[in-house]
């Protein structure tokens, strides 16, 4: 991702220390709090507090009325992760040891638990009660449709007939809608009204499909010098993503038979499997595809964005930030 400017630095600062000031790394017991504050301190983009404190900016100078919507919104996202990663079996987050390797599943699973109630914790720091009042339905709708979208992807595990359609309404649910969640909570911070609030959700989950299929993306076609990660893992793990499910649907029959056993393949041959899936996704044109998808739903978010604040000036920063995130390379 680009560097950078100073407002978005600035916010970033701002961002870390409210996480530090709720004070994980010194709670009792140790055993429920170590690892919370082992998961926060594993970094990652904050791209959605910032989103938060971005949206307030946009529609007032007083961008840290929403920070504590944006520490409730990383907190969050940082417990999906937690439990993500002890549903999924994952042994690494951001090159380090998930919290049920480093301590156990009952940690990772009672550590997550807690963690979801620190998000709403972090809410009580929203300074006016009407405020609130409209922050905590939409934060609670949200955090159902995250878990919706978890059950989805855990079924389609299990499931040969997913559609594209299917997977994108799972990605909308267990990525997008918290994407939107976090600017529409930033806007409200702020006073804004009801419509302003619900425009910028649209924006949020247009550029949150987006962010998720660049992800996709990156698993099979980014370097894995600057992707921080081995690339193929989608496909080492036969995980259905739109590249896997589209190239399904476009190959002949045969093609689809060779798909089906290249990816029941042993572990040992991944490197073999990654290959040759590649091959067929190239076949079918899936990148062409997929790049074509994020490119309209980048545009939606940019132009429903416009349509809510039309001063350039005003939106740039927020605009910079949406198209690093469609042209990062991890």
């Amino acid at each position: 991702m680009n560097q950078h400017t100073p407002l978005r630095a600035e916010m970033l600062s701002a961002i870390e220390l409210s996480l530090q000031q709720r004070g994980f790394a010194h709670k009792t017991p140790e055993q429920l709090f170590a690892p919370i504050d082992y998961t926060l301190r594993l970094g990652g983009k904050r791209i959605r507090p910032l989103l938060s404190l971005l949206a307030a900016h946009l529609l007032s100078e007083s961008w840290r009325e929403a920070l504590p919507v944006a520490t409730a919104v990383e907190i969050f996202h940082n417990f999906t992760l937690l439990h993500d990663d002890l549903m999924d079996r994952s042994p690494l987050r951001r090159g380090q040891p998930t919290v049920y390797c480093r301590w156990d599943d009952n940690t990772a699973i009672l550590s997550g638990d807690a963690m979801c109630i620190e998000a709403y914790r972090a809410l009580e720091g929203v300074a006016r009660g009407e405020i609130l009042a409209q922050v905590l339905p939409r934060f609670s709708a949200v955090a159902l449709e995250v878990c919706q979208g978890q059950q989805y992807d855990m079924n389609f595990e299990r499931r040969d007939d997913v559609s594209v359609d299917e997977y994108l309404e799972m990605i909308r649910l267990k990525t997008s809608v918290l994407i939107g969640l976090a600017l529409e909570l930033g806007a409200m911070s702020v006073g804004a009204d009801e419509e302003i609030c619900h425009r910028l959700y649209q924006v949020g989950e247009s550029l949150g499909l987006a962010f998720q299929l660049q992800d996709d993306l990156l698993d099979v076609y980014g370097d894995e010098a600057t992707f921080g990660k081995p690339v193929g893992t989608d496909i080492a793990n036969a995980k259905k993503t739109l590249l896997l499910l589209y190239t399904q649907a476009q190959l002949p029959v045969d093609q689809r038979h060779e798909l089906a056993q290249l990816l029941c393949l042993p572990p040992e041959r991944n490197a073999e499997r990654i290959e040759r899936v590649r091959a067929l996704y190239d076949r079918v044109g899936v990148r062409s595809y997929a790049e074509g998808l994020i490119e309209d739903y980048t545009r939606r978010a940019l132009e429903r964005l416009a349509s809510v604040v039309p001063d350039e000036a005003r939106r740039a920063e927020l605009e910079d930030l949406f198209r690093s995130l469609m042209h990062r390379n991890s």
